[in-house]
């Protein structure tokens, strides 16, 4: 953000997954769109949730709001198999290291989010986000 000259972002986007500047990655679509139109955005890759948190505050409040999805993929499918044996490898980190985001992320970062930043509005999508939501109301 000092490289860019910005003082705040308007979105910031936290994600499980590292960042990947690709169209098949939700989070890249979604940055890129926003760029477009004219907002600063700051992407958050899987902010570490068991430390003093550092990451969910380096990039300061947002003038807008914060995003919160758990990457391309739900954090409970990338972390456990069918039989529900825990996965020794994250696709979705660099060199497949696993435990780089927690069970239920979107449900994870939103909560510190919330906690720290009390006044300031989360959206929350993807994946995890929608089918969930849906699973859990039936």
């Amino acid at each position: 953000m000092d490289a860019l000259g910005w003082d705040a972002a308007d979105v910031v986007l936290f994600t499980g997954d590292a960042f990947i500047d690709h169209p098949s990655f939700g989070t890249a679509v979604v940055t890129r769109v926003l760029e477009a139109r004219g907002y600063k955005v700051a992407v958050v890759p899987q902010p570490n949730w068991r430390d003093d948190l550092r990451d969910f505050k380096k990039m300061g409040t947002p003038r807008l709001y914060f995003a919160v999805n758990a990457g391309n993929m739900d954090s409970m499918v990338n972390h456990y198999t069918a039989s529900k044996r825990l996965r020794s490898n994250d696709a979705y980190t660099p060199e497949g290291r696993a435990g780089y985001r927690p069970d239920y992320a979107v449900t994870v970062y939103t909560k510190i989010l919330k906690q720290l930043f009390p006044d300031v509005p989360v959206v929350i999508g993807g994946i995890e986000a929608s089918p969930r939501r849906l699973t859990s109301t039936l």
